[in-house]
Formats: C-alpha cells, structure tokens, sequence
C-alpha cells in the first residue's frame, strides 16, 4: 500500500469504515477504476455489498481493450496486447485500497483504483500506473521516495458540455472576458464553481493549496500540496475526471486540452524532488552554493532529464494537439535548457534549501500524469547511473538561444520515441511499440481529417 506524506486525509476511507458506511446507508456505490492510456478514468460502478463481498475477494473483471482504444473508444490495430485474432479477452481489476476514498460530489459514493492483471496473475506492463510502479520500484533500489506535485490549468465556459458538443466546439462563452491572471475580480466571477472543486478535492483526500485565475478568457489553475508520485498521478486523474463532473453539475463546462484557441494554452507543470529513507532531500545540497544548492545527485539527476528529454516527449506531450503549445513568448518551452527560476526553460529549478527542485514545462493539461512522472524518473536515474554533468544555467530568453528544442510535431516526437535504445531500456520494448502505436493513430486519424482552416482557405480561393 502506498504512504501519504500528508497522513489523516479527510475523505479517505479503510475497508472497515466502508463495511460500517454500508451498513448505515452512508454509502452504496463503489467505483471501481483504472487509468487508461489517455489518463481518463475507465471502470465500473460497483454495488458497495458487491465490492465488499466479491470485489475484494475475487477481483474484477474487465475488457483488455481499455488500453488498446483510440479516444473515441475504437478499436484499432497494431497493439500486441489486444486485438480481434486475440479475441479481446478479459484482465483483472485488483484493489488497491490505499486509494478507497469518498466522492463528495457523488452522494453516497466511494472511489477505489485499481491495477491490472492477466489472467495469468502477471501484471499489465504496458498499464500506466504499472510503467510508473517500475519507476518506483528502480528508486526504491536505492532506498529514495519520489515526491511530486503537478499544476494543471483549465479553461471555464458558460456553455454546458452538451451545448458545446452541439456547438461543434465553436463560439463558446467563456467565463471571463479578459485576462484574469492572479486577480482576485476576475476570479471572483468563478469562485463558485472553484470553490466547488477545492471542496470535493478536499472531501475525497486531496491537499487543496490554492486557486488564481490564469491568462487565456476563462482559465483558472487550482493547486495542490506535492505528495508521493504515484498519489500524486492518482489524484491527478481523479481530479479532471471531478472537476469536469462538478462543471457540469453546475451548468457549464470545461476543458484541460492543451491548446483550444491561438492564446495561451493550458500546461500540467510538474515538479519532482527525491527523499531517502530518512525523510532527507536527495537532489538538494543548501551548503552547496557554487552548485545552485544542487547535490550532486541532483547534478546528475537534472542532467539526466535533459538529456533524456527529446526521446521521452511522447510520454510528455501524447496528443496532435499537445504541440500547439510550443510557441514562442507563450510561457510554454520550446529549448531544451534549464535556469534557475527562468520560465524560458524546458527545465526550471525552483525553491530554496531542502526544497530546491526542478520544474519540468514541457507537459500541458493533456498528460497523462502515471507515464509523465515515469519518463521524468527515469530520465533523472539514466543521469545518475552515468554521472552526467550538468551543463551551466541559461540565463535570459531560452526562446531565442541556440538550443536543441523539443519536438515540434507528434510524428517528430513518435520518431524520436520509437527509434531510441534508452526508451527501450527504461521501460521495455513492449512499452515502446504500445505507445508509438497509439501515436501513429492518432497521427493517422488526425493526417485524414479535413480541417475547418482547410475549408476557409481553400473552399474558393483555390
């Protein structure tokens, strides 16, 4: 069972407590979920008798195609794992009652996730939450604890889900007519519906530090308190998956896609620290002057990320609209650098003494958090087993530098995915092929669209 840095969270739940809810009527409905590929929850809602009495027991089942789907939920071809000659069996549901918590906003309702397994009891290696435990488990070798937090930006609009879907998207409403970035007017306008997320966060164990208004019409960020990585990864998509639901119970919608308009897009920052068995920072040396407060581990750990963070953008940025993003003067990297607190950089170093860590930029609201937080671990442990050295700060604009950039595209992104040795060794050549084959469907899907900027610049000038 994983252990919170944040022990005696509100809304988090032990089988006993279930046992006594049920009876009482507190609760009647479990849901029963994993993470797909996309980072979107997927599952069942089970009866809260049925979990407790069979669930528990026994498993659940489900089928295997979950992780073999496009967005639409379609099946498609090219994974090993899944597919019609296969029949498209059933995997496993295993509980991982670390994670059994409270819905507030679903009354009655409690929430566990789950990991998955073959038939056969071996776990599910292309599964994003077991790509991440592998990271885990490879820190642990060395007695170290990954700790992350991740800040995800959204955009509010006044148009319910449905409208928008019958709007095709287009001319919504926003809830804020100008730039609300850290005002408190702006913010206001929202508060409702923000206050509702804090406190549905807050009421299924999550650690709400704040809420402020961002830059593009109607953006808004709410944060939270960093935690263990995989608690972090599992709140993280709870979070989305909650704050959409309250959205829509409050009669708007919103949205975490990465770039929805030609003004700033919506980012996933995400900073990652290392402990020992001692509870001591690992990346973080205060006395350390000369080297940015840096150990020296922290040295090779930030080198690595660098280094690695080319080959691992797929599993940074997995969506045709996720490069959007990299403009530049957008806030969002284009250079494979680092700074000290310079938002110009892929990697920016940020906090003081114990907390000094590294920002990674690169993400947007589109992630999917499990395989994020795993390419960041594994980049920082390739830089530590070989002792790479850190190359200096870049101090100034990062956008104008020399400096390799990250891919520009997701067929760039897929090619450097597919074609490098490290990502193979990292995660394994199954994991590899599993995920440049969800690229190249989506690469496929989106090579045969026929856009709107096509029509309007076609239809009768050409």
């Amino acid at each position: 069972m994983i252990m919170s840095v944040h022990p005696h969270r509100k809304g988090m739940l032990s089988v006993g407590e279930l046992r006594s809810d049920l009876d009482t009527g507190r609760i009647d409905t479990v849901l029963l979920v994993i993470v797909d590929m996309q980072g979107r929850l997927q599952g069942k809602r089970c009866s809260a008798r049925y979990f407790l009495y069979e669930v528990l027991k026994h498993g659940a089942e489900a089928c295997n195609y979950l992780l073999a789907v496009d967005v639409d939920m379609d099946t498609v071809g090219g994974y090993a794992s899944s597919s019609w000659e296969q029949g498209y069996g059933d995997f496993e549901l295993v509980p991982d009652l670390g994670t059994l918590r409270r819905l507030p906003w679903h009354p009655t309702t409690a929430f566990v996730m789950a990991d998955l397994k073959l038939l056969s009891g071996e776990p599910v290696s292309v599964s994003p939450r077991q790509i991440l435990q592998r990271q885990r488990d490879r820190l642990a070798e060395r007695g170290w604890t990954a700790l992350a937090g991740t800040e995800l930006e959204f955009i509010v609009y006044q148009d319910t889900f449905e409208q928008a879907w019958k709007a095709d998207y287009r001319n919504l409403t926003p809830s804020n007519q100008y730039n609300v970035d850290y005002s408190m007017l702006g913010t206001s306008r929202v508060e409702p519906l923000l206050h509702a997320i804090r406190e549905g966060m807050t009421g299924s164990g999550m650690y709400v530090e704040s809420a402020k208004g961002e830059c593009n019409l109607g953006q808004h960020e709410i944060a939270f308190r960093y935690d263990e990585a995989l608690i972090t990864a599992d709140n993280h998509a709870l979070y989305k998956t909650g704050a959409k639901e309250i959205a829509a119970q409050h009669g708007c919608s919103l949205t975490f896609m990465a770039k929805i308009d030609e003004r700033e897009g919506n980012s996933c920052h995400i900073h990652l620290s290392l402990r020992d068995d001692a509870g001591a920072p690992v990346l973080a040396d205060p006395s350390r002057t000369d080297r940015w407060g840096l150990s020296e581990v922290g040295e090779h750990f930030l080198a690595g990320q660098l280094a690695t963070l080319r080959e691992f953008t797929l599993l940074f940025a997995p969506n045709i609209n996720s490069y959007k993003r990299f403009a530049p003067g957008s806030f969002a990297p284009t250079a494979i650098a680092w700074g000290v607190d310079n938002r110009t950089c892929a990697l920016r170093l940020v906090g003081k003494g114990h907390s000094l860590r590294p920002e990674n930029r690169v993400p947007g609201g589109d992630v999917n958090p499990h395989l994020a937080l795993a390419a960041a671990i594994a980049g920082g442990l390739y830089g530590v087993e070989h002792e790479l050295p850190l190359e200096d700060p870049f101090e100034g604009n990062a956008y104008t530098s020399a400096a390799e950039t990250v891919p520009r595209t997701l067929r760039d992104a897929l090619e450097a995915w597919e074609s490098s040795e490290l990502a193979k060794e990292c995660f394994g050549e199954d994991v590899v092929a599993h995920y440049a084959n969800m690229a190249r469907v989506e690469q496929a899907a989106f090579d045969s669209a026929v856009t709107d900027w096509e029509r309007r610049r076609c239809f009768e000038r050409l």
